[in-house]
Protein backbone atom coordinates (compact mmCIF):
# COMPACT_ATOMS: atom_id res chain seq x y z
CA UNK A 1 0.00 0.00 0.00
CA UNK A 2 1.35 3.39 -1.02
CA UNK A 3 1.72 5.85 1.88
CA UNK A 4 2.04 9.53 0.97
CA UNK A 5 3.06 12.48 3.17
CA UNK A 6 0.05 14.59 4.28
CA UNK A 7 0.89 17.57 2.04
CA UNK A 8 1.30 15.36 -1.03
CA UNK A 9 -2.04 13.69 -0.23
CA UNK A 10 -3.67 17.12 0.02
CA UNK A 11 -2.12 18.25 -3.27
CA UNK A 12 -3.14 15.07 -5.08
CA UNK A 13 -6.69 15.33 -3.73
CA UNK A 14 -6.92 18.94 -4.91
CA UNK A 15 -5.47 17.96 -8.28
CA UNK A 16 -7.98 15.13 -8.64
CA UNK A 17 -10.82 17.56 -7.88
CA UNK A 18 -9.54 19.97 -10.49
CA UNK A 19 -9.33 17.25 -13.12
CA UNK A 20 -13.05 16.60 -12.77
CA UNK A 21 -13.80 20.18 -13.70
CA UNK A 22 -12.13 20.02 -17.11
CA UNK A 23 -12.36 17.42 -19.85
CA UNK A 24 -9.14 15.48 -20.30
CA UNK A 25 -8.66 16.84 -23.79
CA UNK A 26 -8.99 20.47 -22.67
CA UNK A 27 -6.67 20.98 -19.72
CA UNK A 28 -6.38 24.58 -18.61
CA UNK A 29 -3.13 26.28 -17.62
CA UNK A 30 -3.64 25.77 -13.86
CA UNK A 31 -4.24 22.03 -14.17
CA UNK A 32 -1.32 21.67 -16.55
CA UNK A 33 0.94 23.57 -14.16
CA UNK A 34 -0.17 21.35 -11.27
CA UNK A 35 0.62 18.16 -13.18
CA UNK A 36 4.02 19.51 -14.21
CA UNK A 37 4.94 19.97 -10.53
CA UNK A 38 4.65 16.22 -9.94
CA UNK A 39 7.44 13.71 -10.39
CA UNK A 40 7.12 11.82 -13.71
CA UNK A 41 5.76 8.58 -12.16
CA UNK A 42 3.10 10.39 -10.13
CA UNK A 43 2.22 12.57 -13.14
CA UNK A 44 1.66 9.44 -15.26
CA UNK A 45 -0.59 7.93 -12.57
CA UNK A 46 -2.57 11.13 -12.00
CA UNK A 47 -2.99 11.83 -15.72
CA UNK A 48 -4.31 8.32 -16.33
CA UNK A 49 -6.56 8.47 -13.25
CA UNK A 50 -8.01 11.76 -14.54
CA UNK A 51 -8.62 10.14 -17.93
CA UNK A 52 -10.46 7.24 -16.26
CA UNK A 53 -12.77 9.60 -14.37
CA UNK A 54 -13.39 11.78 -17.40
CA UNK A 55 -14.09 8.97 -19.85
CA UNK A 56 -16.41 7.00 -17.56
CA UNK A 57 -18.46 10.06 -16.65
CA UNK A 58 -18.74 11.24 -20.24
CA UNK A 59 -19.21 7.86 -21.98
CA UNK A 60 -22.03 6.57 -19.80
CA UNK A 61 -24.17 9.16 -18.05
CA UNK A 62 -25.44 6.66 -15.48
CA UNK A 63 -22.00 7.01 -13.82
CA UNK A 64 -20.52 10.09 -12.20
CA UNK A 65 -17.03 8.82 -11.41
CA UNK A 66 -15.26 10.76 -8.66
CA UNK A 67 -12.53 8.40 -7.39
CA UNK A 68 -10.35 5.69 -8.88
CA UNK A 69 -8.06 3.22 -7.13
CA UNK A 70 -5.76 1.62 -9.69
CA UNK A 71 -4.40 -0.99 -7.25
CA UNK A 72 -7.61 -2.17 -5.50
CA UNK A 73 -7.47 -5.82 -6.62
CA UNK A 74 -4.05 -6.10 -8.30
CA UNK A 75 -0.86 -4.12 -8.65
CA UNK A 76 -0.86 -2.06 -11.86
CA UNK A 77 1.77 -2.88 -14.48
CA UNK A 78 3.86 0.22 -15.04
CA UNK A 79 5.95 1.06 -18.08
CA UNK A 80 7.79 4.26 -18.87
CA UNK A 81 4.75 5.87 -20.49
CA UNK A 82 1.90 3.49 -19.76
CA UNK A 83 -0.19 1.84 -17.06
CA UNK A 84 -2.14 -1.39 -17.31
CA UNK A 85 -4.45 -1.82 -14.34
CA UNK A 86 -6.37 -5.12 -14.44
CA UNK A 87 -7.62 -4.76 -10.85
CA UNK A 88 -8.80 -1.20 -10.45
CA UNK A 89 -12.00 0.19 -8.92
CA UNK A 90 -13.88 3.44 -9.33
CA UNK A 91 -16.55 5.16 -7.27
CA UNK A 92 -19.72 6.64 -8.70
CA UNK A 93 -22.57 8.12 -6.68
CA UNK A 94 -21.24 6.48 -3.50
CA UNK A 95 -20.92 2.99 -4.99
CA UNK A 96 -17.71 1.20 -6.04
CA UNK A 97 -17.30 -0.81 -9.27
CA UNK A 98 -14.58 -3.06 -10.63
CA UNK A 99 -12.56 -1.62 -13.49
CA UNK A 100 -9.80 -2.58 -15.92
CA UNK A 101 -7.93 0.03 -17.90
CA UNK A 102 -4.90 0.62 -20.11
CA UNK A 103 -3.51 4.11 -20.51
CA UNK A 104 -0.58 5.27 -22.63
CA UNK A 105 0.71 8.84 -22.52
CA UNK A 106 3.23 10.96 -24.36
CA UNK A 107 6.70 10.90 -22.77
CA UNK A 108 5.93 14.02 -20.70
CA UNK A 109 2.79 12.24 -19.35
CA UNK A 110 0.59 15.20 -20.20
CA UNK A 111 -1.26 13.86 -23.26
CA UNK A 112 -3.11 10.55 -23.33
CA UNK A 113 -2.31 8.77 -26.59
CA UNK A 114 -4.26 5.54 -26.12
CA UNK A 115 -6.88 4.59 -23.57
CA UNK A 116 -9.17 1.59 -23.10
CA UNK A 117 -11.30 0.56 -20.15
CA UNK A 118 -13.94 -1.93 -19.12
CA UNK A 119 -16.36 -1.51 -16.22
CA UNK A 120 -17.01 -4.61 -14.17
CA UNK A 121 -19.41 -5.59 -11.41
CA UNK A 122 -20.53 -3.48 -8.50
CA UNK A 123 -18.43 -4.17 -5.39
CA UNK A 124 -20.54 -5.06 -2.33
CA UNK A 125 -20.17 -2.56 0.50
CA UNK A 126 -19.20 -5.41 2.83
CA UNK A 127 -15.98 -5.79 0.77
CA UNK A 128 -14.94 -2.15 0.68
CA UNK A 129 -12.74 -2.22 3.78
CA UNK A 130 -10.93 -5.33 2.58
CA UNK A 131 -9.85 -3.45 -0.58
CA UNK A 132 -9.22 -0.07 1.10
CA UNK A 133 -12.21 1.51 -0.58
CA UNK A 134 -14.14 4.15 1.32
CA UNK A 135 -17.39 6.06 1.03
Amino acid sequence: MLVLPPMKKLFLAALASLTLAWPAHAMDAALRAGLLKLDPQTRLEQRCDAEVLDRISHDDHKYKADRVVAYAFATPEMKADAIRSPGAAFRSKGQWYRLKFKCETAPDHMEVLQFRYRIGDEIPEADWAKYNLYD
